[in-house]
């Protein structure tokens, strides 16, 4: 046998192996090319073999990758075949969130990226929100301001607070600052150490949270940047401090 022929046929086999892959990292890239939008139906199986010069099993198995990926959908039937589908925040985050399922994710760490993250995002809604949104995000704030009845409201209310700042993420015309800033809320609103604190009376919180809340909506009506800014800031570092306040009170308590 000549020397290196074993080392050709693993290369040849990993090349193999690799082929769907890269085929269907060929085939999102002739989505973009071909401005493809959700809904849209790939040729069938048989002209995908012709285009990408790939054999029937090697088609499959890319499309089979694109469909976990949630990026394609498969339909059987009369009008079956692979249509391009738009990934929904939901799957996106939950999909991100397995990245993080391991790694000790705390309420510092949270808090210090929206600390930097939200007054940027704040800044950027001061030409975009109008008049309809402000009255929805009053109307939010409705649900919280006044002291809960029992435990299940005080919970309902905190996670109402949180639902204001994913609205004004959902506004944001930046994408990426967009996804970044409800990835962090439902990184927040998952963790455990978050739902014990919910779980307590939080008097100060909810009236500080309101007020803060309240003053950004005059500022984003008076289109003040700087005023936006500093009260984002102040309201993220003010949650900051009460939330890691109850944090050391609860792990007091565990630890007695």
């Amino acid at each position: 046998m000549p020397p290196g022929m074993p080392h050709a046929r693993g290369a040849t086999s990993a090349r193999g192996r690799n082929r769907p892959r890269e085929l269907a990292e060929a085939v999102k890239d002739w989505i973009a090319e071909q401005a493809l939008q959700p809904g849209d139906r790939l040729p069938q199986e048989k002209d995908l073999i012709t285009l990408f010069k790939a054999s029937r099993g090697t088609v499959r198995e890319a499309l089979k990758l694109l469909e976990a990926q949630d990026l394609i959908r498969i339909r059987t039937g009369p009008h079956g075949g692979a249509y391009v589908k738009d990934v929904s925040l939901e799957r996106a985050s939950e999909l991100l969130g397995n990245y993080f399922f391991f790694k000790d994710i705390t309420l510092h760490d949270i808090y210090e990226l929206r600390i930097r993250l939200e007054p940027d995002l704040a800044v950027s809604l001061i030409d975009i929100v109008t008049s309809e949104d402000r009255n929805e995000l009053k109307q939010l704030m409705r649900r919280y301001d006044h002291p809960p009845a029992t435990a299940e409201e005080e919970r309902e209310q905190r996670f109402a607070e949180l639902r204001f700042h994913e609205r004004l993420a959902e506004l944001a015309p930046n994408p990426l600052l967009s996804f970044a800033c409800l990835f962090l809320i439902r990184l927040l609103k998952e963790l455990t150490i978050a739902h014990r604190i919910y779980a307590q009376p939080q008097p100060e919180l909810r009236a500080g949270g309101h007020n803060y809340q309240k003053q950004l909506l005059d500022a984003l009506e008076r289109k003040d940047a700087r005023r936006v800014r500093r009260i984002m800031r102040e309201h993220m570092k003010f949650a900051q401090t009460h939330m890691q306040a109850q944090e050391m009170v609860i792990l007091k308590r565990f630890l007695r």
